[in-house]
């Protein structure tokens, strides 16, 4: 009895080319990994949450209900701060770019996109107001100064301090989506 699956010369048919399910590009992905500072923030934060919904189980068991919903919100809000934590970053997908803050996302089509860079500029550390000499990552919108907007990417933010290699790969992948994706 053959096992086509174990030989090493069977004929691969053209119905094995299909794509895999992750790789649809019309959903937003992060081309890059989170950066092990956001990881790890994110990760305390949810460790306070924990401490803090534990504590409004006590205050629940023992005192009045209303402190208890007021020490269960804010272990929500810290878990809602936490996640979006993680959500921050630079996504893209077939339909354009967008840059995810804390408080704020931007969403550029490809169409309005004159041109992706990586530059050699001041760049903010960990998002702080001191600024380092590092790389950024650039976007220029059709109709808008390049000068106005926060870079995308930085060698000193929470996903790439200490990894350049990452973040050279991060800025290399977002090129080459503004590059098959944006105006011709």
């Amino acid at each position: 009895m053959p096992l086509p699956f174990l030989t090493a010369d069977r004929v691969f048919e053209a119905a094995d080319d299909v794509p895999l399910p992750y790789d649809d590009r019309d959903r937003w992905r992060r081309p890059y990994r989170p950066g092990p500072w956001r990881v790890g923030v994110a990760a305390l934060a949810l460790l306070l949450a924990s401490f803090v919904l534990f504590a409004a189980v006590i205050i629940a068991a023992t005192a009045e209900p209303a402190s208890a919903g007021l020490v269960f919100g804010l272990a929500l809000l810290v878990i809602a701060a936490a996640l979006r934590l993680l959500r921050m970053g630079v996504w893209v997908s077939a339909r354009g770019l967008r840059h995810v803050g804390f408080l704020a996302t931007r969403t550029a089509s490809w169409e309005q996109v004159t041109s992706v860079r990586t530059v050699q500029q001041p760049v903010r550390w960990l998002g702080l107001p001191r600024t380092v000499q590092g790389q950024a990552l650039l976007l220029v919108r059709q109709g808008r100064p390049a000068d106005g907007l926060p870079p995308l990417l930085t060698t000193h933010n929470a996903d790439f301090l200490g990894r350049t290699e990452a973040f050279d790969r991060a800025a290399d992948s977002v090129e080459a989506w503004a590059e098959e994706y944006g105006p011709r």
